[in-house]
């Protein structure tokens, strides 16, 4: 059982790990350097737990203790009890879900192993805003993609937004980085993956036209808000596909077009 240590000094070295969490470039350089996430409020501490990262502290007020007094009572791990004011000192915000845990980060799979088993794989291209990032995750695992690969400048999925935003799917859905962009992709398509790049661009097909639902193996594509996929990129991709618009819209948000677009690449498949 976890001891239950009450805090009353926000600069108490024990608290390190939650520390200006709301430092966006603190904590991007911290985090994986440290090996540590944020998980925050009950469900996603709760999903992070039984997707078997281990937990290194928690942090909580008081009426939380006894909603996560089972998770308490298996822990190892320090569990800090704080008041609502002195939360929001150590941390930067108002911790409003009430209750934050410091989790070890488990070593990325490699992409080959990933790519063994997979049939239909998520690929993003500079996405670094840590909501959409979420968004993605979690429509990839409501939508049953097997897993997520990342350019070497996307957004971290383990940052705590990334991770709140999911409610926990980012880790439902096994990601990997592919470190060399985008020449990384032609692993991709050694292992049997036919390359589809989503643009807005006239010249691609519909999604109902290219049909990849009937394909054996497809990556998707995803570029950032804004700009979508580079030039390299779309020159990498074996076809080009799009989500067909009306009334004058030329695109939608990325999140969006993820779940549009995963919806149609695993339609018919048996979902988990």
């Amino acid at each position: 059982m976890a001891d239950l240590i009450t805090v009353s000094d926000p600069d108490d070295p024990r608290l390190h790990d939650y520390t200006g969490l709301t430092d966006v470039e603190l904590r991007r350089r911290r985090e994986p350097a440290e090996g540590l996430f944020i998980a925050e409020g009950e469900k996603v501490i709760r999903r992070a737990r039984d997707a078997g990262y281990t937990m290194r502290s928690m942090l909580l007020s008081a009426k939380w203790v006894d909603a996560l007094r089972d998770v308490i009572d298996e822990l190892p791990a320090p569990v800090y009890t704080v008041t609502p004011e002195l939360a929001e000192r150590v941390t930067g915000y108002h911790v409003h879900r009430g209750a934050l845990a410091s989790m070890q980060r488990k070593p990325l799979p490699a992409t080959a192993d990933l790519l063994r088993t997979a049939r239909r794989v998520a690929i993003m291209e500079s996405v670094n805003d840590h909501t959409n990032i979420g968004a993605i995750f979690r429509s990839a695992a409501a939508l049953g993609m097997d897993a997520v690969l990342l350019s070497p400048d996307c957004a971290d999925p383990l940052y705590r937004r990334s991770v709140k935003v999911s409610m926990g799917a980012v880790f439902s859905v096994p990601y990997a980085r592919l470190d060399a962009w985008p020449k990384g992709l032609e692993a991709v398509r050694e292992a049997g993956f036919t390359l589809l790049a989503l643009t807005p661009d006239e010249k691609a097909r519909s999604l109902d036209e290219a049909a990849p639902h009937r394909m054996d193996r497809v990556a998707l594509m995803l570029g950032a808000e804004g700009d979508g996929l580079s030039t390299r990129a779309l020159a990498a991709a074996d076809e080009w596909v799009r989500i067909p618009m009306s009334h004058g819209v030329d695109s939608l948000n990325v999140g969006a077009a993820a779940a549009v677009a995963f919806y149609a690449v695993t339609t018919g498949r048996p979902r988990a």
